[in-house]
């Protein structure tokens, strides 16, 4: 076996395009079309308009100059085929919703000129690095992409990406104890004496914990466990899969890696990992799946059927009014249980304090919610100003950067503020600005005080007092500390709106659509229940005439729950309970239904369950009496069953009903 691995240059799938076309051209014609068909409904003024095509013009000679117009197409590509076959994508993620190029596309969904992004922030043209757009898919549908990626470009040309778990501190002290034939107390009490803080060592844990020393010291076994223990720490232990990471090669991937075969699994994954696909040159694209894009989905459908039922036309989420009263009522009345992003008590607590009025607020509540910000005081500051009528206690720290810091009362929120604060001030282009950012949050001493010589001359140039220059540098690097992407925060905040406004407007069908996402989990449906009855909402009874296998809709304020939330029944037997019923009609009494259901799927069990939940109430005085009677409506169903098989029927081959049930016992 030969095998050359060129190292350090990325290679694409050829994407193929129409006669006569490359892909830079065909990008920039798709680009052009899509600005076209997005802005054909808006009143653009000339030099509104014009702004566009230059960031757009600007863009494609970026992507074309470092070769990435192959990567957007193959991106847009698989993303147009989930939404032409019904698979849910998300709004964008990352800092690839700051590119118009993906807006235009079909990659992402908001406009970055509305929403003030940058495109540098994703792509900068003076650090060259592979474009990573991560996208999000339905859950339910993200497996059906990966296979047209599989189709379109060949099985043996894709493939999800391997990793390793390793063996940390703990657990490598407990697997040598077991090896070694030491009982798992004796493994566990060393273990124990092991911090638990993330990235611990053996070496670590003996500096933070003088007592596992001390064991060491005097015990031999214990020695002779740990010395062992410290060759295989760090080992691999165990391969999985990454959790998105999917690549695709221009020829078979064994000409980049070798693979492997999970346990269990039909398709491969690369033996190298993350990092090491990237080395050999294979790009990685992120499919992930995101289980609110599946609620959004599941909500719509109810509510768009209740629609057509009254001659109304579906609803498209993508169209909905930005500046809804209801929504925003619902968002500061903190209402907010089950809304993406804004569901935790701490989120709560913020959106009273915060009262979001407008869009640009929810993009703020999602950058603020996190640990720096909180802590340093800039959560106070933020909301201080925004209910302050006095514009004088606003301080924007040079009257230039006002446009960029008065969406954010003056406080440095995001990264891309840091970006243009650099480029207004000091001179900087844009991917000098990026340069500046990533300088700002390693920290590298160095770096900084290059950086520092660079914005303070450039300011100071620009006419700005030095000291000033000095100062705000400062205050721009605390703030850098904490700043956020706005691109993610913009994407995720849509998502937060749009399910806001499902639950404001279509409660539910959104509350139906949240029940049934989280059927396995009895702690969650109990949340949810109570977030029924605060909003006025019953949760009716299971019912096996009425029931769906998900929660369902049962009329204005009322949801019926879903069979397959029942512990104890599963999804296959509910279905199959509310197959059969949609297809011979209603069932009359527990003898009937016992014998019209399959007990290949529906177990003696699965029936208890249904007794005990209350799905078969209408068949009997009460449940003790239906629980008795239940082996003989089951023996019986078993019985006629075993008729059926065999041909047991009416003379003529008709099949032969059940016969009429006995007076059913009751306890009381």
């Amino acid at each position: 076996c030969n095998v050359a691995l060129q190292l350090g240059h990325s290679v694409l799938p050829d994407y193929e395009v129409p006669a006569g076309e490359t892909t830079a051209t065909y990008l920039a014609a798709l680009s052009r079309q899509g600005l076209d068909e997005k802005l054909a409904d808006r009143e653009l003024s000339r030099e509104q308009r014009e702004v566009y095509d230059e960031r757009l013009q600007v863009e494609l000679d970026v992507i074309t100059s470092m070769d990435f117009p192959g990567y957007f197409l193959i991106v847009a590509d698989f993303i147009r085929w989930a939404k032409e076959n019904g698979v849910p994508v998300g709004p964008g993620r990352g800092s690839g919703a700051g590119s118009l190029v993906a807006w235009v596309v079909g990659i992402t969904n908001l406009d970055p000129l509305q929403f003030d992004l940058l495109f540098e922030r994703f792509l900068n043209p003076e650090r060259v690095s592979m474009p990573d757009f991560d996208i999000d898919f339905c859950m339910d549908g993200r497996d059906r992409v990966i296979e047209y990626v599989a189709e379109r470009y060949g099985r043996d040309k894709v493939s999800q990406i391997i990793t390793y778990g390793t063996m940390g501190a703990k657990a490598v002290i407990r697997d040598v104890g077991r090896v070694m034939g030491h009982p798992y107390g004796f493994a566990d009490r060393i273990a124990r004496l092991i911090p638990g803080t993330p990235g611990m060592t053996l070496k670590q844990a003996f500096e933070d914990e003088p007592e596992l020393g001390e064991l060491y010291e005097r015990d031999d076994d214990v020695r002779g466990v740990i010395d062992m223990a410290r060759q295989l720490e760090g080992l691999a232990r165990n391969a999985g899969t990454h959790a998105g990471g999917v690549v695709i090669a221009p020829s078979p991937l064994t000409d980049f890696a070798p693979l492997y075969q999970p346990d269990g699994e039909t398709g491969a994954v690369t033996q190298f990992d993350m990092k090491d696909v990237e080395q050999v040159g294979l790009v990685k694209f992120d499919f992930l799946g995101l289980r609110t894009l599946t609620i959004i989905d599941w909500a719509l459908d109810i509510a768009n059927a209740h629609r057509a039922e009254q001659g109304k036309e579906p609803i498209d989420i993508d169209a909905i009014p930005m500046d809804d009263p209801a929504t925003f009522g619902l968002l500061q009345s903190s209402k907010t249980h089950a809304v993406f992003q804004l569901e935790s008590p701490g989120m709560r607590d913020l959106i009273k304090r915060l009262r979001p009025d407008c869009f640009d607020d929810i993009v703020a509540l999602v950058a603020l919610f996190r640990p720096g910000p909180l802590q340093s005081g800039m959560v106070d500051t933020f909301i201080e100003r925004k209910h302050s009528n006095d514009e004088s206690k606003i301080d924007y720290m040079h009257p230039s950067l006002q446009p960029v810091l008065k969406g954010t009362y003056g406080v440095i929120l995001y990264q891309e503020q840091v970006m243009q604060a650099a480029q207004i001030l000091a001179g900087y282009s844009l991917g000098q600005a990026d340069l500046l950012r990533r300088a700002m949050g390693k920290k590298i001493a160095a770096e900084m005080a290059e950086q520092r010589d660079i914005f303070v001359s450039g300011a100071v140039a620009n006419g700005v007092d030095k000291k000033l220059a000095i100062h705000i540098f400062g205050l721009m690097e605390k703030f850098a500390e904490y700043g956020f992407n706005k691109s993610h925060s913009a994407a995720y905040a849509l998502l937060a709106y749009q399910t806001a406004w499902l639950k404001a407007h279509y409660p539910e069908a959104f509350l139906a659509a949240v029940l049934t996402a989280d059927m396995e989990y009895t702690d969650k449906l109990a949340l949810h229940h109570r977030e029924c009855r605060a909003m006025g909402i019953d949760l009716l009874s299971p019912d096996v005439n009425a029931s769906g296998p998900t929660f369902t809709v049962a009329g204005k304020g009322a949801i019926r729950y879903g069979l397959g939330a029942l512990k104890g029944l599963g999804r296959g037997a509910a279905e199959a309970i509310v197959a059969e019923r949609e297809a011979n009609g209603n069932y009359a009494d527990l003898y009937e239904f016992c014998c019209r259901i399959d007990t290949q799927k529906v177990n003696k069990r699965s029936f208890e369950a249904l007794v005990k939940s209350g799905a078969l109430d209408q068949f009997g005085v009460n449940r003790p009496s239906l629980m008795k009677n239940l082996p003989l409506a089951i023996g019986r169903a078993e019985q006629f069953a075993r008729d059926r098989a065999t041909g047991q029927g009416s003379l003529f081959g008709e099949e032969a009903p059940p016969e009429p049930p006995p007076k059913q016992s009751v306890v009381m």
